[in-house]
C-alpha cells in the first residue's frame, strides 16, 4: 500500500523491472496544450523518471474546456503553460525531475535539450514544428510519437528511426486536413483518447518492449464512431530526405524555416511559410467566416479579425496587420492555417 506504483507493477508486461526503466528514462514533450498536458500528467503519475517540457504559450481561459492541467488561477495569472504544468506536475509527483521551458520550438532551442532523451511526445498544434521533430528524432535516432487532434477527429503513429516511415514520408500518403482548433474547434474526449495512445506507446518505449507497439497509423471520430487503422509498412520510403538512404535533415535547415518580417512603420508581421503550397481558399474561406468579415479576389483572402486583419495570398504568405509581435503573429497564424 506504501508503494505508489503498486498496481502498474503488478501488470506483468511492466512488473518491478520494466518501472525500473520507467524511472531512468527521460520524455521530451513540446507542446504543454491539451495533448501535451494530459501526456505529462500520465507520465508523472507513471514514475518517468525525468520529463522536460517545452511551450511558447500562456493559460487562456478557452484551454480550460480541456487542458486539464490548468485552473482559473492560472489564467488571471498569465501563467505560460510550461511553468503552470511544472508547478501542478510537481503537486502530482515530487520524484519526477521536470525541466519546462517557456520557448519557441525552433531546432537552436531544442538541440541544447535532447541530450538524453528517449522518446519525444508531439503535444504540438502546427506541422512545421513537427517536421521539425520529426527530423531531429531521424537524425539523433529518438523514437517520436505523433499526435493530432481537431474536432471530434484525431490520430497517432508511433515513428522509429530506421524501422518505420517518418512523418514525412507519411504525409505523403495521408493528406492533410488543414483545419485547426480555432477554426473548428475540439472536444475534450478525442483528446483524452489520443493522448492515452500516445501514454500507452510512450510506456512500452521505456520498459523497452519494442514487439508491443502499435505499427500502423490510427485514425479516430469519436462523433462519427469511426476508427480507422491504417498500415503504413510500405510508407517508408528511401528516397525520403528525412529518414532515407541519404537523409539531409531538411526541417533542420535554416531555409525550411517559416520566415518573419516586421514592416517598417506599417504595424504588420508578414509570415512566410517553410513550404511554397497553394492554400484552398474556398476551405479557408468558409472557415474564415466564422472569426470575422472576410473579402476575397482571385489573389488573396483578407479577414478582420479585430484587432487584427490577416491578408492571405495564394502561396500561403500572409500579412498580420495591427501588430509588431512576431511570435503573436506567428501564433495567430498557426491558429488559422496549422
Amino acid at each position: 500500500m506504501d508503494n505508489r506504483y503498486s498496481r502498474q507493477e503488478m501488470f506483468n508486461c511492466i512488473g518491478i523491472e520494466g518501472q525500473r526503466n520507467i524511472r531512468q528514462k527521460h520524455v521530451l514533450i513540446v507542446g504543454v496544450g491539451a495533448l501535451g498536458s494530459s501526456s505529462a500528467e500520465m507520465l508523472v503519475r507513471s514514475g518517468v523518471g525525468k520529463i522536460t517540457l517545452i511551450d511558447r504559450d500562456y493559460v487562456e481561459w478557452s484551454n480550460l474546456q480541456r487542458q486539464q492541467l490548468y485552473c482559473e488561477e492560472d489564467v488571471i495569472d498569465q501563467l505560460p503553460k510550461a511553468i503552470a504544468a511544472k508547478r501542478r506536475l510537481n503537486e502530482i509527483n515530487h520524484e519526477v525531475e521536470i525541466d519546462a521551458y517557456v520557448y519557441e520550438a525552433t531546432f537552436e532551442n531544442l538541440e541544447p535539450l535532447i541530450k538524453d532523451v528517449d522518446v519525444i511526445v508531439d503535444g504540438t498544434d502546427n506541422f512545421d514544428i513537427r517536421f521539425l521533430l520529426n527530423d531531429i528524432s531521424q537524425k539523433y535516432k529518438i523514437p517520436f510519437i505523433f499526435g493530432a487532434c481537431v474536432g471530434s477527429y484525431g490520430s497517432t503513429f508511433t515513428i522509429i528511426p530506421d524501422k518505420t516511415a517518418c512523418l514525412h514520408c507519411i504525409l505523403e500518403k495521408i493528406p492533410l486536413t488543414g483545419a485547426t482548433c480555432d477554426l473548428v474547434g475540439v472536444i475534450s474526449p478525442i483528446v483524452q483518447m489520443i493522448a492515452s495512445y500516445q501514454v500507452a506507446e510512450c510506456l512500452k518505449l521505456l520498459v523497452e518492449d519494442s514487439e508491443a507497439l502499435r505499427s500502423t497509423y490510427l485514425a479516430i471520430d469519436l462523433w462519427k464512431n469511426q476508427f480507422v487503422s491504417i498500415n503504413l509498412k510500405k510508407a517508408k520510403n528511401n528516397n525520403c530526405l528525412s529518414c532515407g538512404v541519404v537523409p539531409t535533415f531538411p526541417f533542420l535547415q535554416y531555409e525550411a524555416n517559416m520566415k518573419t518580417t516586421i514592416l517598417c512603420g506599417r504595424d504588420t508581421v508578414q509570415i512566410r511559410p517553410s513550404q511554397h503550397h497553394d492554400i484552398n481558399f474556398d476551405s479557408i474561406e468558409k472557415e474564415l467566416k466564422k472569426r470575422g468579415s472576410v473579402k476575397r479576389n482571385p489573389f488573396l483572402i483578407t479577414c478582420d479579425l479585430s484587432p487584427y486583419r490577416l491578408v492571405l495570398f495564394q502561396d500561403g504568405r500572409a500579412l498580420i496587420h495591427g501588430t509588431n509581435d512576431v511570435e503573436q503573429a506567428k501564433s495567430l497564424y498557426y491558429s488559422l492555417l496549422g
